[in-house]
């Protein structure tokens, strides 16, 4: 199937305020369910109790802190729900920690404590727990998943990590989803997007305006693949309106219910 005809229609969709995870379909997912949202905004929410009166098309919320009913209380409204999984790197107050293989966790997260790497470069010995986490993801109906720490070879993760090890490991991770009928976002790991963006259906990022990094999304957008991106420190005013395929939203960095959404670039 020829990617370009079909990007351009998906972009014209996603602009209407149509689509975010209907782009499942540039990745030949297996048993697609997700449905678009009714608005080209998204809301991001890993703290305190899910706000779901919040007008924004997707939800992206963690996977443990909610529950089944909170997802189907929001897809009742028509929204588009994605699950947070920390995929790169263990937390240890979470319930399956014990399922990661100990001598796979290493150095810990600058600013994130009791979070730490993970060996990237033994996929096959993460692939049980992160199998279960997105099995997880996907009885409780959730649409997509938002794989977080994906860059560990480009930090200080305690393992000598190769961009080859890290590439294996989150097409890896885009396998696992599209197994389970779920759409799956590169979240940040801008230096590999080229590399990743036909594995991926879509990209969260986080402050790319404010390190002048937009730039390098340009790929998703080129197909048709929305960019759900949020600044924690910047005003609105100095990223908005939103580039043409990006959904850009302004957030507390302990990321709780409160949202400013940018304006979303006209046709």
């Amino acid at each position: 199937m020829g990617r370009t005809p079909l990007g351009v229609a998906l972009v014209r969709a996603w602009r209407a305020g149509a689509v975010v995870m209907a782009v499942c379909v540039l990745a030949a997912c297996a048993s697609a369910t997700a449905k678009p949202p009714p608005s080209g905004t998204w809301q991001y929410q890993l703290t305190g109790t899910i706000d779901t009166s919040v007008q924004a098309g997707t939800f992206d919320v963690d996977l443990f802190e909610t529950s089944a009913q909170t997802v189907t209380d929001l897809k009742d409204r028509g929204r588009t729900v994605i699950c947070y999984v920390n995929a790169g790197a263990a937390e240890d107050w979470r319930p399956d920690h014990g399922a990661i293989p100990p001598e796979l966790i290493g150095a810990p997260l600058d600013d994130w404590p009791g979070e730490r790497w993970l060996d990237v470069s033994r996929p096959e010995e993460l692939r049980p727990f992160l199998a279960a986490r997105f099995d997880l993801c996907k009885q409780k109906g959730f649409d997509g998943v938002e794989p977080d720490n994906v860059d560990g070879y480009a930090n200080d993760s305690g393992f000598p990590l190769s961009a080859s090890d890290q590439l294996a490991f989150n097409r890896m991770l885009a396998d696992l989803a599209h197994e389970r009928g779920l759409t799956v976002g590169l979240k940040n790991d801008l230096d590999q997007v080229h590399d990743l963006v036909d594995d991926f259906d879509f990209a969260v990022n986080e402050q790319c305006a404010r390190y002048d990094e937009c730039a390098a999304l340009e790929p998703f957008v080129d197909q048709g693949k929305p960019v759900l991106h949020v600044e924690y420190e910047l005003p609105l005013a100095a990223f908005c309106p939103a580039p043409a395929g990006f959904l850009s939203i302004r957030k507390p960095l302990d990321l709780t219910a409160e949202v400013q959404p940018c304006p979303v670039a006209a046709v």
